[in-house]
């Protein structure tokens, strides 16, 4: 079969495969601006930084969107085992952590699988879950995510929340823990593997555990910032082709891999369709989204302001990480209807990758997805880790990257982007409000939704 993208798909990969670019930004916002976390200077240089290359570029309606919330800085933590021997553990406190001094006896809930909450529920309350960060717990057979952890801990009853890095040598992981952009309910705070160990020993060996911990964390109220730019369509301009990923990473680490390599992919589609491909039929909009580890709070706004737009929006492919070691697979989220479009794009573009589909709430497509928006991402179907590795630790630096799998990202998100935005015809539209209903009672998402709403019920 002939492939009618053969000439521009050369141009692309050749141009991208030939180039540093990609690696060029990528130090940039990891060595220049550092983390990029809410409420620092880094987050407003590179919201700069990336305006800047979009206008370079050749996008139009290049523009920064500001997002009001409640940032939270980062001061001291700490833990301290007071029976039954005395000893100081390292600690960082979790986002969204409220400043606490307490003392509490420790309960060690293992992978915190659900079922393990609901089994030992009486002799969790008014005590410190311990938990590790393992996201596939063997009994549960989901996946469950640190949010789903703490909640269930907060709900049970809960005076504090210990979160265990189970990958050896990287130290404590960090992650949110607040709700829907507001202070968690319970202290939280994070620990190393080998910390984590010695805690389960001295248990083990001497009965239970007391600790104190002592956090010191701050709340006020900031301002972040999506970055929006556009190839404009020529023919059905309404029509839009959305790609897009976080920019901020975690306030210990550079964040290379989680979020910038995504962020460097998306810059490198945008910067090659436009030099090759425009003017497409319909316009492809590339959205930066800005605090999306303190709760998708970016991306969440923009679907709020621009609700009477949603519809228009023909695909919106997410790229969260996307130019890390993981297999570059595009996960469809739950359209079987694209399964037969993506196979063919597949094969013309002679490019070994999975289709999957599933999905996940942990990430910039989320709020789309609610909204009925038809959502994808560059993800790992082909997955097999039990976790983040390095992710959301220290040791997330920009030599942990490789320029080989930012240029597969990219060329494999701009050919995409590509055919769908050419597409004559693209077999789905958006969800209504009772599919997305029926979509977030299926197995895999209903338990974990119940212990959601429960805690927005205690933030009323």
């Amino acid at each position: 079969m002939t492939n009618p993208y053969e000439a521009l798909d050369q141009k692309i990969v050749g141009d991208s495969y030939t180039s540093r670019e990609l690696m060029d930004n990528l130090a940039v916002l990891c060595d220049d601006f550092g983390s990029r976390f809410g409420g620092t200077l880094g987050e407003r240089q590179a919201a700069e930084f990336i305006q800047k290359k979009f206008r370079e570029y050749g996008l139009s309606n290049v523009h920064l969107e500001p997002v009001e919330y409640l940032g939270w800085t980062r001061v001291e933590a700490s833990l301290e085992i007071i029976s039954p021997i005395q000893k100081t553990i390292p600690c960082i406190s979790l986002p969204h952590s409220p400043p606490v001094e307490m003392e509490g006896m420790i309960i060690d809930m293992g992978a915190g699988a659900p079922e393990d909450f609901d089994d030992y529920a009486d002799e969790i309350k008014g005590k410190i879950v311990m938990v590790n960060s393992e996201m596939n717990p063997k009994k549960s057979g989901r996946w469950v995510h640190r949010n789903e952890k703490f909640a269930r801990s907060a709900l049970a009853g809960a005076t504090g929340f210990i979160f265990v890095n189970h990958y050896p040598g990287y130290g404590p992981a960090t992650g949110g823990i607040g709700h829907n952009g507001k202070a968690a309910l319970i202290p939280g705070i994070s620990i190393s593997k080998e910390d984590g160990a010695f805690i389960q020993r001295l248990g083990q060996r001497h009965g239970p555990v007391k600790v104190r911990l002592v956090t010191t964390d701050m709340f006020a109220p900031m301002i972040s910032w999506n970055i929006v730019g556009e190839l404009p369509g020529d023919q059905f301009p309404q029509e839009i082709v959305m790609l897009g990923s976080h920019y901020d990473g975690h306030d210990i680490s550079q964040g290379a891999v989680d979020p910038a390599s995504g962020v460097v992919s998306v810059m490198e589609a945008a910067r090659v369709l436009s030099k090759y491909a425009a003017p497409l039929p319909r316009t492809i909009r590339f959205v930066m989204w800005g605090i999306e580890e303190i709760g998708l709070l970016g991306s969440t706004a923009y679907v709020a302001a621009h609700a009477d737009q949603l519809k228009n929006i023909r695909f919106y492919l997410n790229m969260d990480a996307a130019g890390g070691d993981a297999p570059k697979d595009i996960n469809l989220h739950k359209w079987p209807e694209l399964q037969a479009t993506f196979d063919g794009y597949q094969q013309d573009m002679a490019l070994d990758f999975s289709i999957g589909q599933t999905f996940h709430t942990a990430s910039d497509h989320f709020p789309f997805l609610m909204s009925g928006v038809v959502t994808g991402g560059v993800e790992a179907v082909r997955e097999t880790r039990t976790g983040r590795g390095y992710g959301h630790t220290y040791y997330d630096t920009v030599d942990k990257v490789k320029l080989v799998n930012l240029r597969e990202a990219a060329t494999l998100a701009a050919r995409i982007a590509l055919r769908v935005a050419q597409d004559e015809n693209w077999p789905v539209s958006s969800r209504d409000a009772q599919a997305v209903a029926e979509l977030m009672d299926g197995p895999d998402q209903q338990a974990s939704r119940e212990v959601y709403d429960r805690l927005d019920s205690l933030y009323r």
